[in-house]
């Protein structure tokens, strides 16, 4: 759910912050009160007109009207650098107040953050939903306030199908069979697969989960290697990629970006989206379906599979004098109208039930209650473990591996289980 960001722009100082970068942690008022927060964001927008920067401009402007004297100041970077750089910051000495970003258990563990009931009401603190409050605790305390989420429903091109006179799936032989269809009517990509080191992560999980796996066993233990992923990509390598129903790009070398591209292309049957995802294709002018991801024949009948969440996190790192000034802006920033407002202008998901209930893209479009509802039973990833930044970019670099033709999938889950005990133990 990170859109690619527009060049090196995104990480220029928004609102005059390298001032305080140098400065320090921000400006005091009389007795220790804080009077300014350092915010640092990930930039959500891909091009200069749908920069993130114009809603923190508007949220902070309004912030400091109703708060007299008290300021933020904002940096955006690229996602691909916003992680990496406010560990930089933390390393040395120099962390912001509040971060959004992808990762927050590494700075939980090393006892970095306030604990959201520091921060926040206890209402606001009971509204956020529940599979993300529960992805965002380490040993049921909340450190990571999840700001907005995507699920991940399977997309089909309504016209293609059509055309192949193929059937939404229900079941993984359901999918192979529409794949096939697809494919003999000259469909590109049936079912792009994007295994690549963009994301693969994510299409993983999805597919683990439709056969009842996971990355983690009901002990929170990384169980990667388990007979039942172990099967599932088996039945991926044996059923779609040996005989062509993943198109011409090998899983392993296929991005999420370039898997969507070709979605709006009109050359992929079937790929796993967001909501984003589909807003770009209808105003393209494709006719999509959207269901939940087909699930293994061999589940029992009736289990239904958790979908996949996704949720981008919101932290306030302890400084001196700076908590209530992080808890009076976080309680303004999860405010209904500023969270639908973020959600709402890339396509995605509010984080809290309140929110969800008043988010007015899912009141007028059915599928948007559908990523809803899937978000509200999602299953995220073990973002909690402080090893998981790290387990994730070994899974994106190599599972795409499991699928090839030639691979044995339980020798390559094992290597990648066995990197995930050493990250573990070094966390």
């Amino acid at each position: 759910m990170r859109p690619r960001i527009f060049g090196a722009t995104a990480s220029v100082a928004a609102l005059g912050l390298l001032g305080s970068l140098v400065t320090g942690c921000g400006t005091s008022g009389g007795e220790g009160e804080r009077t300014t927060l350092r915010l640092v964001a990930a930039e959500y927008g891909n091009n200069p007109a749908n920069s993130s920067k114009a809603y923190w401009d508007k949220l902070t402007a309004a912030f400091s009207a109703a708060h007299p004297g008290k300021n933020v100041e904002v940096t955006l970077h690229p996602w691909a650098d916003v992680d990496r750089e406010v560990t930089r910051m933390v390393e040395e000495g120099n962390a912001p107040d509040v971060a959004l970003m992808g990762a927050y258990s590494d700075f939980a563990a090393q006892g970095r953050l306030y604990a959201a009931g520091e921060l926040l009401s206890v209402r606001a603190e009971a509204n956020f939903l529940p599979p993300l409050a529960e992805a965002g605790s380490v040993r049921h305390t909340l450190y990571g306030l999840p700001f907005v989420a995507s699920s991940r429903l399977l997309f089909y091109n309504k016209e293609l199908f059509d055309k192949a006179g193929a059937k939404p799936p229900k079941t993984w032989s359901d999918l192979k069979d529409a794949a096939e269809a697809l494919k003999e009517e000259g469909v590109t990509y049936p079912y792009a697969l994007p295994l690549g080191p963009e994301e693969a992560h994510a299409e993983a999980l999805i597919w683990e989960l439709s056969n009842g796996g996971g990355y983690v066993d009901n002990t929170g233990e990384y169980s990667i290697a388990s007979e039942q992923n172990t099967r599932t990509f088996r039945w991926i390598r044996d059923n779609l990629v040996a005989p062509g129903l993943t198109g011409p790009v090998p899983p392993a070398a296929l991005d999420r970006q370039d898997a969507f591209a070709a979605f709006l292309r009109g050359e992929v049957g079937m790929v796993n989206g967001y909501p984003s995802l589909l807003h770009e294709a209808r105003a393209k002018g494709i006719e999509v379906g959207t269901l939940s991801m087909p699930v293994s024949d061999t589940l029992a009948e009736g289990e239904v599979p958790p979908s996949v969440g996704v949720a981008d996190w919101m932290m306030a790192f302890k400084h001196e004098g700076n908590r209530e000034l992080a808890g009076e802006f976080l309680e303004f920033v999860y405010q209904d109208k500023n969270l639908n407002e973020f959600a709402g202008r890339y396509h995605l998901l509010p984080s809290t039930v309140t929110a969800t209930q008043t988010s007015k893209d899912a009141a007028a479009d059915p599928s948007g209650e559908q990523f809803l509802k899937a978000l509200r039973g999602a299953r995220l990833y073990p973002v909690n473990e402080p090893s998981w930044l790290q387990v994730s970019n070994i899974i994106k670099r190599n599972i795409g591996q499991a699928v090839a033709p030639s691979a044995d999938p339980k020798t390559v889950l094992k290597d990648i289980a066995q990197q995930a005990r050493e990250a573990a133990r070094q966390g």
